[in-house]
């Protein structure tokens, strides 16, 4: 089922990605294809676990609308991405030795960017929301799947997996280079609860707060070829 969301969501995108050009006034507006490709650092911010930020890869492509005399460009497209996510844990109920649980973390994000000139379109002050599809969370190891989670007495690390899939981001950042290949930093923020539906799921929390709040963070690196 996971799959079918995920092919379904690439379909649509692909739809709207084309290369154009129209006249609208005196303004040529001019839609160039972009494919990008970079590193992430990746973390949970929540109360409820301790975490650690993780590394993770990223890869798209976008469809730039660009038009000539305004003070901004737009932007739509896909990012495919997969993270680590760290968790800590004890092997045992009553284990003093500490140890990450490491999840992988796969997500689909639907992004609509706008993109004020800075300087032109060579460096670019990028801002604008994300619809985000993610997996569960996938251990690494399979061996850390009944480790106890730090902050509570019976969680185990498989009973945290099944987190909200379907997530609001919100993305703010810098985009510099020139017409053909850019650098890329930015900075996605999770709008949204990614671990609510942990609250409707049966698992013992006792030794800790049964309210689960956590919000996604990301910073990206990379670099996009447009054509």
């Amino acid at each position: 089922m996971k799959k079918i969301q995920l092919y379904l969501l690439v379909a649509l995108s692909i739809c709207f990605v084309t290369k154009s050009f129209s006249q609208k006034g005196q303004y040529d507006i001019v839609n160039g294809i972009g494919i990008f490709g970079g590193i992430t650092k990746v973390n949970l911010i929540t109360d409820n676990f301790v975490t650690t930020e993780g590394d993770g890869f990223i890869g798209g492509f976008s469809a730039t609308v660009d038009i000539p005399f305004r003070w901004y460009n737009m932007s739509y497209g896909l990012h495919l991405s997969e993270s680590t996510v760290s968790i800590l844990g004890r092997p045992t109920e009553f284990s003093t030795t500490n140890e990450f649980v490491d999840y992988k973390l796969f997500a689909a994000q639907l992004a609509l960017m706008m993109h004020v000139k800075l300087a032109g379109s060579y460096v670019t002050l990028d801002v604008g929301p994300m619809l985000q599809y993610n997996s569960r969370l996938e251990f690494e190891d399979n061996a850390q799947e009944d480790y106890f989670i730090n902050n509570y007495d019976n969680l185990l690390a498989t009973d945290i997996s099944n987190i909200s899939q379907f997530n609001l981001n919100g993305a703010v950042g810098i985009t510099a280079g020139f017409k053909f290949v850019k650098l890329r930093a930015h900075y996605i923020y999770g709008a949204t609860n990614i671990l609510k539906k942990l609250e409707s799921e049966d698992i013992d929390t006792s030794g800790g707060d049964s309210r689960f709040k956590g919000n996604m963070s990301m910073l990206l690196f990379g670099a996009m070829v447009s054509f």
